[in-house]
């Protein structure tokens, strides 16, 4: 009887660890500048190298969360537990849009932390996401309105961006890949703006 209950705890015990040798582990993913990447550099402000800020960026609290989202009907998502953003998403697409415009605006010293207590000698980029939809296989969708503060109290340029991009593939990488292409088109846009603006 002893013998049988000790092959069964032994048993129970392989199981154990053969199940949680099979769990799945997290995947991180992070968004990468692709503007120069698909376009080349769109030149730069005529006169002195200026300088960027880009401001913290608001998403929806839908996609505010560590795991990817994605859409699996017209009323419900799914959350990917086992892949995540390697930073907030917010964090993600400020970062994504700073290495877009640095490459972007030949010369310009782009940045997302203030250079100074009330540093006001450059152009301030925000934006906010109203939308960051993705679909497995399908789309991935971004819109955000934007705006660029320049210097010395110009006017300020706003501007909306819908950009949408095919998904080539069925996994979070392709889909991740196809949202920084989406980041590139914003980050075009902007770059646009502050190029007709001019520069002090």
């Amino acid at each position: 009887m002893m013998r049988a209950i000790l092959l069964l705890a032994v048993s129970i015990a392989i199981g154990t660890l053969a199940g949680c040798a099979a769990s799945p582990t997290a995947k991180f993913y992070t968004l990468s500048p692709a503007a120069a990447s698909e376009g080349g550099s769109a030149g730069t402000v005529p006169g002195e190298a200026i300088s960027v800020l880009v401001a913290p960026v608001t998403v929806p609290e839908t996609v505010d969360r560590p795991q990817l989202v994605a859409r699996v009907g017209v009323n419900e998502v799914r959350l990917a537990e086992f892949a995540r953003w390697a930073e907030p998403l917010k964090s993600e697409i400020q970062r994504a849009v700073a290495g877009d415009l640095a490459q972007l605006l030949a010369d310009a010293r782009v940045s997302t932390t203030e250079q100074g207590k009330g540093s006001t000698g450059g152009y301030r980029v925000r934006i906010d996401v109203l939308r960051f939809e993705s679909s497995l296989g399908e789309t991935a969708t971004v819109e955000a309105l934007w705006s660029v503060r320049p210097p010395n109290g110009a006017a300020v340029l706003s501007g909306r961006t819908f950009a949408q991009e095919r998904v080539a593939g069925k996994d979070y990488g392709a889909m991740v890949a196809a949202h920084s292409r989406n980041v590139a088109t914003l980050s075009r846009d902007i770059a646009t703006a502050i190029r007709q603006s001019g520069a002090p």
